[in-house]
């Protein structure tokens, strides 16, 4: 065993008062790093753990929570099959990115991952079609689905939806929550503002008005 290895040996009655008070004092400073150090892993720990009970709780924004139909902002000029890009959708708080997918698919998510917040990012190279990825906590994502394959995550990315224009322009034009359908995310956010659009999707509230006004004559 090395000399630093070992621990300071306690003096010896005889020995020099100055050796004996610099290893108390070498004792003490071991004692105070010991808790200081234990006190910081504590608070980040318990910082992590309230942070995740936050978002788990919905305590912290989550992509897509207002019922207003979004304004609807371009993403891209265009976006060839196998890339991305990231931008900011419904409000500027919200990090978003959108993928083309190597069959032409056209997909977009939150780019907050559902465990702690963390950005996600888009990996081309992983699996067959590529992955969403937390490099925070090792939280993965289906490129396809936004669906959790590993890691942490509690649920599912919620999703933006796209439409491309004829000019290959591509459009964000509403969200989804974790888990919502498309068809019951446009109905949320444009049953009231677009009733037309509702009517042709078959949402509850459009076929719901008819049956009003019936009843009323």
């Amino acid at each position: 065993m090395s000399v630093t290895d070992q621990s300071p040996a306690a003096p010896d009655p005889g020995t020099d008062p100055a050796r004996a008070a610099l290893h108390d004092r070498i004792a003490a400073d071991s004692l105070t790093t010991r808790r200081d150090y234990l006190r910081i892993v504590a608070t980040v720990s318990g910082g992590l753990a309230v942070g995740g009970v936050a978002v788990a709780g919905g305590v912290l924004h989550r992509h897509g929570d207002n019922d207003d139909p979004p304004a609807a902002r371009r993403v891209a000029a265009v976006l060839p099959p196998g890339e991305s890009v990231a931008f900011r959708f419904p409000g500027e708080e919200d990090r978003a990115v959108a993928v083309r997918l190597t069959d032409g698919t056209l997909v977009g998510y939150s780019a907050v991952c559902t465990h702690l917040a963390c950005g996600v990012l888009w990996r081309e190279d992983r699996g067959a079609e590529g992955e969403l990825y937390c490099p925070c906590h090792e939280g993965v994502f289906d490129a396809r689905t936004g669906e959790v394959t590993a890691g942490p995550p509690p649920r599912p990315l919620p999703k933006v939806l796209l439409v491309e224009e004829a000019d290959g322009s591509v459009w964000a034009v509403a969200t989804a929550r974790s888990g919502e359908s498309v068809k019951d995310a446009m109905c949320r956010q444009f049953a009231d503002r677009r009733p037309d659009m509702a009517a042709r999707m078959g949402c509850p509230a459009a076929n719901a008005k008819p049956a009003e006004r019936s009843e009323r004559t």
